[in-house]
């Protein structure tokens, strides 16, 4: 996997997304991004809406929400005000919130150009609860998690993120390292280490990333 180590790996990140956004609105006329919030999505919307896009041809539909209010500072789709093109918010306010995943699932693009991903303390991406791989490898694109870390919770399954053409993760701080190394050693009870490799590519800041050359003892076998 590409892991690309910076003092301030939000700017590298955002250039990133960009450029395949970019490729994508040459290629197909739309390009299509899936955005995780979080503590870092901040600064990566930040520098990313200042890079020079065709906003007009890019959606962006999110990859895990909380079930709270709108207007909720608990709410991911606070962090995606400031974006210069059409936001598909996941529709967590819905009085039938199975339905509601059904029809966001619907309108998912066949395959996305490009989905964000971060990485909690626990090694759970998305809201990928840490032993609920049923979730994670559920038919269905989206599905509702209940009572993770204090809140129900409506999130993309495995299909949709190992189907994109391409992941991002990007995670930063010292908190986060023993995460990162245990995922890049294979270890296979983290929920992160069910996005494919392939097609992956890892942004962190020099706490975040590993210690020193890691080499699995096998090969991770990769969900695809």
């Amino acid at each position: 996997m590409d892991v690309r180590v910076s003092d301030e790996p939000a700017a590298p990140a955002a250039t990133w997304i960009a450029n395949r956004l970019r490729a994508a609105v040459r290629r197909r006329g739309a390009a299509s991004l899936a955005l995780s919030g979080g503590s870092t999505a901040p600064a990566l919307i930040s520098a990313l809406v200042a890079h020079d896009v065709d906003w007009s041809a890019v959606t962006v539909w999110q990859v895990d929400e909380r079930v709270v209010p709108d207007g909720d500072s608990a709410r991911n789709a606070g962090q995606l005000g400031g974006l210069p093109c059409r936001v598909v918010p996941m529709p967590v306010t819905a009085a039938d919130l199975r339905a509601a995943a059904r029809r966001y699932a619907a309108g998912l693009p066949e395959r996305f150009d490009v989905v964000h991903l971060g990485l909690g303390d626990d090694g759970h991406t998305a809201s990928w609860p840490p032993g609920r791989s049923e979730v994670i490898a559920s038919e269905r694109p989206v599905e509702l998690v209940p009572a993770f870390n204090g809140h129900d919770r409506m999130t993309v399954t495995g299909r949709v993120v190992n189907g994109s053409r391409a992941r991002l993760v990007f995670t930063v701080g010292a908190s986060k390292r023993p995460m990162v190394e245990r995922w890049l050693l294979g270890d296979r009870s983290l929920p992160i280490s069910s996005v494919r490799r392939t097609g992956t590519v890892l942004f962190v800041d020099a706490a975040a990333a590993p210690a020193g050359p890691l080499h699995p003892a096998r090969p991770a076998r990769e969900a695809r």
